[in-house]
Formats: C-alpha cells, structure tokens, sequence
C-alpha cells in the first residue's frame, strides 16, 4: 500500500512541476507579448524642418518616420540642390526616445549649431544644421514659425 501511496505523490510531485512550467512559460509570453505592444505602438514625434538654400525661399518639410537622409541626391528624403553638398550628405534618424543627426563622412562636413558635427549627436527643437550652403532649422514634435528674417550665414 505504501509504494501505491508514494507513486501516486511522485505522479501529483511531477504534475505540479509541469503545472507550474506552463504557468511561468504563460507569464513570460504576456510579458513579452505587451513589451512588444508597447514599443509597436510607440509613436515617433514628428520633425519639422526649416530649409532655406542659400538666400533662397524658406521651405517646411514634416516627417513621422525615423529615418531621414540630407543630401544631393534625388532620392534623398530632403533633397537639396546644392553642389556643396555631397550626394547622401547627412542622417537623421530616432531612435532610444530620441532624433540623432550622424554626418555621412561628407566632403564638406555637417555642422550642428556652428559646431563641425564628429559623431552622431542628439537633436533638440531650435538646432540648427548646416549643410554646405544650405541651413536646416529643426523642431520636433511641435510646428514652429517660418521666419521670413531666416538668413544663412556666408562665410567669405
């Protein structure tokens, strides 16, 4: 009778076990289920950009997605024709919660608020972005102003 007893608790032993694995499998599976819900449905702020090509007129681009490519080339997400400018000129793109602007090893460099840009930097609302002859004013997540008195410093 006793070996009947121990079998019988060695069968609920081993049902638990399995019992309690498929209750944390269930566990982790939600979570990671609801983590990647979460960062899917993360919204990207948007970026306003102010375009202003030598003293030519000032021009708004919005982008809502998280990769944007400056440069000469047509098929650049903003493309600027401006010979100074190589042809994928500079990057933005968003990513950990925020817009960073990476120089594209550029013939000319990209400057960041007169600063000649190094390494990828993160952008906040009011940069500005030179491009050869060309200046960038960025805003994110809010619309801001043209502002006809825009003028891109000429270096001489």
């Amino acid at each position: 009778m006793s070996a009947t007893l121990v079998l019988i608790l060695r069968a609920l032993l081993a049902a638990s076990l399995y019992i309690f694995l498929l209750w944390a499998f269930i566990a982790m599976w939600r979570g990671l289920r609801d983590q990647g819900l979460s960062l899917a449905n993360r919204r990207i702020p948007s970026l306003d950009l102010s375009i202003q090509i030598e003293d030519g007129p000032l021009t708004r681009r919005t982008f809502q997605h998280a990769e944007i490519f400056i440069g000469r080339d047509p098929a650049c997400d903003v493309a600027l024709e401006d010979n100074s400018i190589s042809a994928r000129h500079a990057h933005l793109s968003y990513h950990h919660g925020q817009w960073w602007l990476e120089d594209l090893a550029s013939t000319n460099g990209t400057r960041l608020n007169q600063s000649l840009l190094q390494v990828p930097t993160v952008l906040v609302s009011g940069d500005q972005i030179e491009c050869g002859h060309s200046l960038i004013i960025v805003s994110i997540g809010a619309s801001i102003e043209a502002s006809p008195t825009l003028r891109l410093p000429i270096e001489s």
